[in-house]
């Protein structure tokens, strides 16, 4: 993808501003919350049948959760911090694109709990929501995105580099 100042640098319509930089920052800081601080709920939540009794996690599901932590964490300063410091849709663009398909990796990762899951709403718990909708409507969020869906009407921005070229 060829970079133009025209494409260089947008004010970024107020609904993907939001979403990105704030909405789902903070839904992934409470998902790193919850599986590397509440491990047995987050495996309750996540399969009931098969979580462990109690609070007893054995070590390597610890270890792997609290990794999943280092993730979710990882995801929310991508989001909240990288795309927080530019305006440049190549950049936005490339951002979007990969938690796209971390996405796609997302919903494929809760198949073996059969295809109720995807649809059966009146059996979802806090976690199902999290992990269908939600991880939907950010899919849904980055390909409009990615799309340009509200992006065309973007009036460039004087960035700090552009405007140290300019002087």
């Amino acid at each position: 993808m060829a970079r133009t100042k025209a494409t260089a640098a947008h004010t970024l319509p107020m609904p993907y501003r939001l979403f990105f930089l704030v909405v789902e920052p903070i839904s992934a800081l409470v998902g790193a919350y919850y599986a590397h601080f509440r491990q047995a709920d987050y495996l309750a939540l996540t399969h009931a049948p098969t979580a462990p009794p109690g609070d007893t996690i054995p070590a390597g599901t610890s270890i792997v959760l609290s990794q999943l932590a280092n993730l979710y964490l990882l995801f929310a300063l991508n989001e909240a911090l990288v795309l927080r410091a530019t305006s440049d849709l190549f950049v936005w663009k490339a951002v979007l694109f990969v938690l796209l398909l971390a996405d796609l990796g997302h919903l494929y990762s809760i198949s073996s709990l059969g295809p109720r899951v995807y649809w059966d709403v009146a059996s979802w718990n806090a976690i199902d929501w999290g992990n269908v909708p939600f991880v939907y409507l950010g899919a849904s969020m980055r390909l409009a995105f990615l799309l340009g869906v509200g992006i065309g009407g973007g009036r460039p921005v004087k960035t700090a580099t552009a405007a140290k070229k300019s002087a």
